[in-house]
């Protein structure tokens, strides 16, 4: 199988630069997939999971929180505010935050407190779902 090097990057570190056949995101228009030699492409990532094969069959699972993806001939890189994997989200803490975004969402603040509260509540969800306790 043809691959692909990806690379992974958060304002604090590397998060993961490695070979993959596939990568599959979710932009604002929807999910894609890469493969080795796709066409070079630049799109807004969501939260959502984020998923690699590293072999064609198996895939490693994410959290991505929000971002952009660029696609070129050999090189995939992602650059996110952040990222986990699956296994390492902490959930008691992405309950924590879920409630916490949800109260401010219900206090009615200002617009801007108001998408703040709306895109940490998208996060926790997400968190949650990958991890499977949602």
């Amino acid at each position: 199988m043809n691959t692909f090097k990806l690379k992974i990057i958060t304002p604090e570190k590397i998060f993961y630069e490695g070979e993959a056949v596939q990568l599959i995101a979710k932009t604002a228009a929807g999910n894609i997939g890469i493969l080795a030699g796709h066409t070079p492409y630049v799109a807004n990532v969501v939260p959502s999971p984020l998923k690699i094969s590293e072999n064609g069959t198996d895939f490693r699972v994410a959290a991505v929180s929000s971002g952009v993806v660029k696609a070129e001939k050999d090189l995939v890189t992602v650059v996110t505010t952040a990222v986990e994997w699956a296994e390492d989200i902490d959930i008691a803490r992405a309950e924590r935050s879920r409630e916490r975004a949800e109260r401010e969402l219900n206090a009615r603040a200002s617009d801007k407190e108001f998408r703040h509260a709306e895109q940490r509540l998208k996060r926790a969800l997400n968190r949650l779902s990958v991890s499977g306790k949602k």
